[in-house]
């Protein structure tokens, strides 16, 4: 590694480490971030998914993404309604299939739902988890968050799924900035962790030791993006989250460079701040660096090192499959790459 990159890890480990490990354990898992209900999240699961597994889940995928829509309304609404008079409100508006209830806009995707669940999907029985929370919170209960039965909805319908599944031979999966098991702690959740040769590494020795004391029989290291250990293509998948907009633009490079170095088949990468934009847009702050990428020069950049695919702009996504016109992060972008090598084999 040369200096400079050795200088922005110093950096970089000097900004973490100014966060106690109770705070690293909950950060990013909570809210709109919690991976039971962040769409990006979800979409890496399903990337993992589909590598097992294919198509065979299809059904029970877009089912978890209407979960997902669902969710994020919730949560944004209760930012903004007052009290259990307001979801009394919009259960009646739901009830009655109006659009609007006393000036709280019933979109149509949340009408559909409404009148279609409990549903199938995948041989299994979505319960009513919309009706659900609208009761607890109709009651006074729970009226600001989301309750853990109703967000465990659908790790308890993947694990059933996923129950009488056998995989001989397990995917080896590579997490670069794995934080405290952040999603790592999901997998688990919804039985899809057996199916995995898994390692996660993170620069911060605190987010690690949180990441081992959580799942002591996972494999959690301290490791560097910018020089991961192991050989050439020793990972059939890597998936990447809120990463690389925090490099510099050399960090950038070297750290692309390592994790298509060492993945053998696929990439999913979650970015929270990318544009369709000519240049990235170079922020450093403090000890590291926030910046805004350009979807261009990163496809390209990926693309150089042999992966090329799709970008998924989650807001349009969003709206043109459900109908959804909000989102809280109109700059988040999941990429789904392949590696050229592997698909000429």
């Amino acid at each position: 590694m040369n200096e400079l990159l050795q200088q922005e890890t110093e950096r970089l480990v000097r900004s973490w480490s100014r966060h106690d490990a109770a705070m690293l354990r909950d950060y990013l898992v909570a809210d709109v971030e919690d991976p039971r209900l962040n769409v990006q999240s979800i979409l890496t699961r399903h990337f993992l998914l589909h590598a097992i597994f294919g198509e065979r889940f299809a059904e029970l995928m877009d089912a978890e993404l209407r979960f997902a829509v669902t969710m994020n309304w919730l949560l944004q609404t209760a930012r903004e309604i007052i009290g259990a008079e307001d979801w009394q409100a919009i259960a009646a508006g739901l009830d009655s299939g109006a659009d609007n209830a006393e000036g709280v806009a019933l979109p149509a995707f949340l009408r559909a739902l409404y009148s279609s669940l409990p549903a199938s999907a995948g041989g299994l029985t979505v319960p009513d988890y919309l009706g659900q929370f609208l009761r607890i919170a109709g009651a006074g209960r729970g009226t600001a968050v989301l309750s853990p039965s109703v967000l465990d909805t659908f790790m308890a319908l993947w694990r059933a799924a996923l129950a009488p599944e056998t995989a001989p031979n397990r995917t080896a999966v590579l997490e670069p900035a794995c934080g405290s098991a952040n999603d790592y702690r999901y997998l688990e959740a919804c039985g899809l962790a057996r199916f995995l040769d898994y390692t996660g590494f993170d620069l911060c020795e605190a987010n690690v030791a949180n990441a081992r004391k959580l799942f002591p029989a996972a494999r959690f290291e301290v490791g560097n993006a910018f020089a991961i250990a192991g050989p050439d293509r020793a990972f059939d998948y890597a998936y990447v989250h809120d990463l690389f907009e925090h490099l510099s633009p050399a960090g950038l490079e070297a750290a692309v460079a390592e994790v298509c170095r060492v993945t053998r088949l696929g990439l999913c990468i979650g970015c929270f701040q990318m544009d369709e934009i000519e240049e990235h847009v170079v922020r450093p702050v403090d000890d590291y660096h926030v910046n805004t990428l350009s979807l261009e020069r990163t496809l390209e950049l990926f693309a150089g090192h042999g992966f090329t695919g799709e970008a998924i702009h989650i807001g349009t996504f969003l709206r043109l499959r459900f109908g959804c016109e909000r989102t809280h992060n109109p700059n988040a972008y999941t990429l789904i790459l392949g590696s050229r090598t592997a698909a000429e084999c």
